[in-house]
């Protein structure tokens, strides 16, 4: 009978330190260590607001981190909240203002790395309008295109209509999505005007469909629209995942950081050179020229503007029900522990 012998990993060693080899630390140590898999949901992945998340992919990021990161593509960054809140991914990438809008609600979400210091957004009036619709005071009673009811669309418009002296419910929020069918709702006159990103703006614009009335595409912009800072876009996920998960979150932001410092050392023909060739959708030069236009939105290094939750929590209290005359603790809304250890 033939005798099977059990090598134990202390034997291996000792083993190699009698034949002069390095030591070896068990059967797995020949190979590299498993990934960590998990998922990304984020809100449009081809909308340039949410250009860090392919990016990161792209670049190979976050497989240097030892991770493997499925990104999953959504409608909407409200969509992206829900499931994260449901456990179906780990993290997800949309609207900062989403974490003060769910503490209100006795729901736990965190901003662990800060991606867009100023919306990326647009309010787009159909040319068909342009002569009747002048300021945004004009789009009372009108009909508004946002992704879908909650998204970060809904908030910027609401807020914009309350800035402008109209109630909100005398607006009517139309939710179309974004890309071909926010042009098709401009193109059919299912709404006559809209909020959305870039490239669709550019597109609207260079068609002819539709012009900017209010722009939300850089933090000076913004301000001047909005009366402060207005960070956007992150990444979130759930509060006891991070407390749980630190290495994992750290690995992410690590990631993240990387690509936001590349973003600003690159131009937007290298930016653009690195993203699948249908996020152009037909026009690489028109691509290249919207994001040319916005790419100081994009975050220098993850960190949160210092008055940016405040400037958040303040368009909230101005008119969303649920967070008025709550109390709203920030320093739970954003976690700049992670990015600080990554700009080290």
């Amino acid at each position: 009978m033939m005798m099977r012998t059990l090598v134990t990993p202390a034997a291996l060693c000792l083993t190699a330190a009698l034949m002069g080899l390095p030591a070896v630390r068990g059967a797995a140590a020949s190979r590299a260590a498993a990934p960590v898999h998990l998922s990304i949901m984020v809100g449009g992945l081809s909308k340039q607001i949410y250009l860090p998340n392919m990016l990161t992919q792209r670049l190979g990021y976050f497989t240097q981190q030892g991770l493997a990161v499925t990104l999953v593509d959504e409608a909407s960054g409200q969509a992206s909240e829900n499931e994260v809140l449901a456990g179906a991914v780990q993290a997800g990438s949309g609207a900062y203002n989403h974490t003060i809008e769910l503490q209100a609600l006795g729901k736990q979400l965190v901003d662990v790395v800060q991606l867009g210091d100023a919306p990326g957004e647009a309010e787009m009036v159909a040319t068909r309008e342009a002569g009747r619709i002048k300021t945004f005071k004009d789009l009372r009673g009108r009909r508004l295109g946002i992704t879908e009811f909650g998204s970060g669309t809904q908030t910027l418009s609401s807020y914009l209509a309350v800035r402008n002296g109209i109630p909100v419910d005398q607006v009517h929020f139309v939710p179309v999505g974004a890309g071909d069918t926010f042009i098709a709702a401009i193109q059919h006159g299912t709404i006559d005007a809209g909020m959305t990103t870039e490239p669709t703006i550019s597109r609207l614009v260079q068609s002819s469909l539709a012009r900017v009335l209010v722009d939300l595409r850089t933090p000076a912009s913004t301000r001047a629209a909005l009366g402060g800072d207005y960070p956007f876009i992150c990444l979130f996920m759930k509060t006891d995942y991070v407390k749980s998960h630190k290495a994992v979150v750290q690995k992410v932001v690590n990631a993240y950081v990387k690509t936001l410092k590349w973003i600003h050392t690159h131009s937007a023909a290298q930016i653009a050179a690195k993203m699948p060739a249908d996020y152009y959708a037909g026009n690489k030069a028109l691509y290249v020229t919207a994001l040319k236009g916005q790419l100081g939105m994009f975050s220098p290094d993850g960190r949160m503007p210092s008055d940016g939750p405040a400037s958040v929590l303040k368009v909230e209290q101005k008119f969303n029900n649920s967070v008025q005359g709550k109390h709203i603790d920030l320093s739970k809304t954003y976690d700049g522990e992670f990015v600080a250890i990554a700009n080290r």
